[in-house]
């Protein structure tokens, strides 16, 4: 059929219309005339205040979700400060742990990690009655804040009871999880997936919730988790499973994403390796066929012989005896003329097994038998030969184990909806590398989370999970790097939630969730290690949540007097590291927090090199002009320094100019 002209301007109302619902695919809703953009959603997204509106729609409305829009769209002035005595290898490691409201911490993330998350797993409070949900209210202050949640530590916990009996039960669980799940999205690359985990209580509202922030045509479909164990119910039907609710970011990327949706398999599998001649490859199934289709009277063309010599490993198929050419043939193979003379050199005729009684056939035509023949082989033994394909892999996707050459990979197998994960094997997999019973309230199937993380074939991207709770997902990707060697790195993030006086993690030293969070990774990686020797990232960098590193200002200016004018000589708070100055740095600048950062000294100053020369930072004070031409011998893409670090005004002026003189790609900025 020919393509017609269209004769006509383009179409810019439809063209503006797919433009915001890409921007804002929540603000996209169904009206009488179709799909239509909800012009009071769009000027909330647009808006720092609650916009008013009631027109009728449909759409999931709840008490809060203005509040939770503008919740998610404020601005942060907090910071990540680092907390090396609680990490692993920090200068080295691309692993983070992050301790604080995840609310919070994702608006931090929203420049440095924009677009770069592959894969987020949460697994948040399900609403159940008895478990908490945060109180995020936006117009309230600090102070409002500790004493209406009795939150009083240094963290300023928020989280609440949410019982049954409460008037907003469905409504407060909502507003918690819209607006972290919004920030979410922007995180994830275009081809990036989220899995939640969640029961029956708020599995609809999940779905609803999720459909408007990503767009219903991107869920993949909720997978139900057959828990193989439950408690008794006498009074409802027993419920014996969970959900997992999966989306993908944009459905243009279908095709191209290399995650596949629903591809649960039960496990990892692995492939004897062989060598010959420098080059590794294992084998595939059998070249023949063995359904009733594949019989002989069905697949005629499919019934040749193949000669194999069993001293020599040689084998010809049956094309190549017969050939006029195979006489003066100049190849380095001996090609005989007559089947006499291969059978009086030894070889053996090989025939396609019988398939239910019948005779068989080859899975190949004997054209791309002949032409793929360097990559097969003939396998078994007399009587029982076959013919097989050898899949060639690189020398460093070779596993050495026990004195065995290996391949591991993730086989995909069938497409499922249904996982079959026992719940109580998460409980027992923490309990006994703890070393003691009820470390964790239900903490996830380490191999459930990790058949997540191999639906995507790629083997270098970043996991997040901000509902991380006693870390299972961090102990996942490390087993699946040491499976196959892989570059995975996690971002966990989790508030320090203080654990019941009664939990029996307390006598064990742990009084908050992350001190046994991060214990849990320690103790994983040493079992990894010690396990299967893998050279993978074990370590983890730890952050923890707190109020920006520069000072308040609580003086206008008419207030000023001259006694209180060297308060703010140096802008920076007096209980802040360098350490946390470069933090605050590194996420206003957008670099990730998961960059190599060395230590050198420069004309006598301590400066912080990240990713090579991606970044310098100098806190120290007396930057002065010989500084700088020390500095710019490296040509650092940025720089950055503090704005009282100079020895005086004029030395300011003189760097900035020096920089630009001596290194012009050189940014430099001041805090």
């Amino acid at each position: 059929m020919t393509d017609k002209l269209d004769l006509k301007s383009p179409d810019m109302v439809n063209e503006n219309f797919e433009k915001l619902a890409e921007l804002f695919p929540n603000c996209v809703t169904e009206g009488a005339t179709g799909r239509e953009i909800d012009f009071d959603q769009l000027r909330q997204e647009l808006s720092h205040a609650v916009v008013e509106g009631n027109k009728e729609r449909y759409r999931l409305e709840w008490p809060g979700k203005r509040e939770a829009i503008v919740t998610a769209n404020l601005p942060t002035t907090k910071t990540l400060r680092p907390v090396r005595e609680d990490s692993v290898d920090f200068d080295n490691t691309e692993n983070l742990y992050i301790e604080g409201d995840n609310l919070e911490v994702l608006k931090l993330l929203q420049e440095s990690y924009l677009g770069k998350i592959k894969m987020i797993y949460i697994d948040p409070p399900y609403n159940t009655g008895k478990d908490f949900v945060y109180k995020d209210n936006f117009s309230k202050d600090k102070q409002e804040e500790l004493v209406e949640s009795g939150q009083k530590d240094e963290y300023n916990q928020r989280l609440v009871a949410n019982p049954e009996t409460a008037g907003r039960y469905h409504s407060d669980w909502l507003s918690m999880m819209y607006p972290r799940l919004k920030l979410a999205r922007n995180l994830l690359t275009d081809d990036g997936v989220i899995f939640i985990s969640i029961d029956d209580h708020e599995i609809e509202n999940l779905i609803k919730i999720g459909n408007e922030i990503f767009g219903d045509i991107n869920l993949m479909g909720p997978m139900i988790q057959n828990k193989l164990n439950s408690k008794n119910d006498t009074v409802n039907i027993q419920r014996n499973h969970e959900y997992v609710v999966a989306y993908r970011k944009r459905t243009e990327f279908i095709t191209n994403t290399k995650i596949k949706p629903n591809l649960i398999n039960k496990a990892w599998k692995e492939k004897t390796v062989y060598e010959e001649n420098g080059e590794y490859y294992y084998l595939n199934d059998p070249i023949t066929t063995r359904g009733e289709g594949g019989t002989l009277n069905k697949r005629h063309n499919l019934g040749y012989t193949i000669y194999y010599n069993p001293k020599t490993s040689e084998f010809v198929p049956e094309e190549d005896y017969d050939k006029e050419l195979a006489k003066t043939s100049n190849s380095e193979e001996m090609v005989y003329s007559t089947i006499e003379e291969y059978l009086d050199r030894g070889f053996v005729p090989v025939r396609p097994p019988m398939v239910r009684g019948k005779l068989g056939c080859w899975t190949w035509s004997l054209n791309k038998t002949t032409e793929e023949k360097k990559n097969l082989i003939v396998t078994g033994k007399n009587g029982s030969y076959t013919l097989r394909k050898r899949t060639f892999i690189p020398k460093e996707e070779v596993i050495e184990e026990g004195g065995k050459l290996l391949y591991r990979y993730h086989s995909e197998g069938n497409s499922r909806s249904i996982l079959e994960f026992s719940t109580n094997e998460g409980t027992t997999v923490l309990n006994e590398l703890m070393g003691f019973q009820g470390a964790f309230d239900n903490p996830k199937n380490v191999e459930m989370l990790q058949y997540f993380i191999n639906l995507i074939t790629d083997k270098d991207f970043i996991i997040l999970d901000f509902f991380s709770g006693s870390a299972s997902s961090a102990h996942s990707v490390l087993k699946a790097n040491s499976f196959d060697r892989g570059t995975r790195k996690f971002i966990q993030v989790q508030l320090p939630e203080e654990l019941e006086e009664d939990h029996e993690a307390r006598q064990h030293g742990y009084t908050n969730i992350c001190q046994l969070g991060k214990e849990r990774i320690r103790r994983a990686a040493k079992k990894i290690k010690e396990e299967t020797g893998a050279d993978i990232d074990y370590g983890f960098r730890v952050y923890r949540i707190d109020s920006s590193n520069m000072q308040d200002v609580y003086y206008k200016p008419q207030d000023y007097v001259q006694n209180n004018l060297d308060l703010f000589a140096d802008n920076v708070k007096p209980d802040r590291t360098a350490d946390d100055l470069l933090a605050q740095v590194m996420l206003d600048w957008g670099l990730s927090l998961s960059l190599k950062i060395e230590q050198a000294e420069v004309s006598g100053k301590k400066v912080f090199k990240v990713a090579e020369n991606s970044l310098y930072a100098c806190f120290d004070n007396g930057i002065d002009e010989d500084f700088a031409k020390a500095i710019a011998a490296d040509a650092p893409l940025r720089i950055v320094f503090k704005d009282s670090g100079f020895k005086n005004d004029t030395a300011k002026v003189n760097v900035k100019q020096l920089l630009k003189q001596l290194s012009p790609e050189t940014e430099m900025k001041v805090i």
